[in-house]
């Protein structure tokens, strides 16, 4: 009789299914070359101009309703740095399961407080 040895993640921590080989990516934080679909991945995207500087610039500019652009990053990084980061958290054994992205958190626009006359 063989003795079936437990598995942690049902997918071994990867998502590579039936390919064999993963090329691999740099971590962010460490530098480790890591299996990119072993890697958490974030899409980033931030204005290059911080937010002290945009309305001094918005004011200073020719071209009325110029929109500043955006650097748009694709950032990997292994387990072990996600986890100190805190990119990603350490869950129980029950929600490993939960395979559902986490909820996004959006501000609401219709929530400011109007101009009173």
């Amino acid at each position: 009789k063989t003795v079936k040895m437990t598995k942690k993640r049902r997918n071994s921590g990867r998502n590579k299914s039936g390919r064999g080989l993963v090329r691999r990516v740099r971590c962010e934080a460490s530098g480790v070359m890591v299996p990119k679909d072993k890697a958490i991945k974030r899409f980033i995207v931030r204005n290059i101009v911080d937010a002290s500087a945009i309305r001094d610039i918005q004011d200073s500019s020719v071209f009325d309703g110029y929109v500043l652009p955006k650097i748009y990053r694709k950032v990997y990084y292994c387990v072990s740095a996600a986890i100190h980061s805190k990119v990603v958290r350490v869950r129980s054994r029950k929600d490993r399961r939960n395979r559902e992205p986490p909820k996004r958190f959006r501000p609401r626009e219709d929530n400011k407080p109007k101009d009173k006359q």
